[in-house]
């Protein structure tokens, strides 16, 4: 009897990764092009006050900020002359400032919750009654950690 043998294939060539690298960097720029970081659209004039003693601060995730001032002339016609708050991208009141406060903090990673920084950009033009009820309103929201941010100017001493 004859035997019969199974003729071996020629093994399969394997795939090219040459141009991977090509498809990578293609994809990473892509992405980079395509992706929009969100601003705040500001609604109220912020002309910031001057100080000579300014520090940057670090853990930017941590910050959140309020801005206060008179509408734009873009708002003026709906919204009056008078200061108001901005949260994020909408006029709100002071009572709306302990709903912001939870919202950001539920935002915001397990732990860090506490080392929330509430950053006020307030024009230098705004009466400090309205601060003040800012200030209550925060401390009301167990929102300790406040701070005002100035534009720096050399010192003139």
């Amino acid at each position: 009897m004859a035997k019969f043998t199974k003729k071996r294939g020629k093994a399969k060539a394997d795939i090219s990764t040459a141009s991977m690298p090509d498809i990578v960097f293609m994809l990473l720029f892509f992405f980079m092009v395509s992706t929009v970081m969100k601003e705040v659209d500001l609604k109220v004039r912020n002309t910031l006050p001057k100080a000579s003693d300014v520090i940057k601060m670090e853990k930017r995730n941590l910050i959140s900020y309020i801005y206060i001032g008179k509408p734009t002339e873009k708002y003026q016609k709906t919204h009056g002359t008078a200061p108001k708050l901005q949260l994020d991208d909408a006029f709100a009141g002071v009572s709306d400032i302990p709903s912001y406060v939870e919202k950001t903090r539920s935002e915001m990673a397990d732990g860090t919750q506490s080392g929330l920084n509430m950053v006020l950009k307030i024009d230098k033009d705004v009466k400090y009654g309205l601060i003040s009820e800012v200030k209550l309103e925060l401390r009301k929201a167990d929102a300790r950690k406040v701070t005002y941010a100035t534009t720096k100017v050399e010192s003139i001493y």
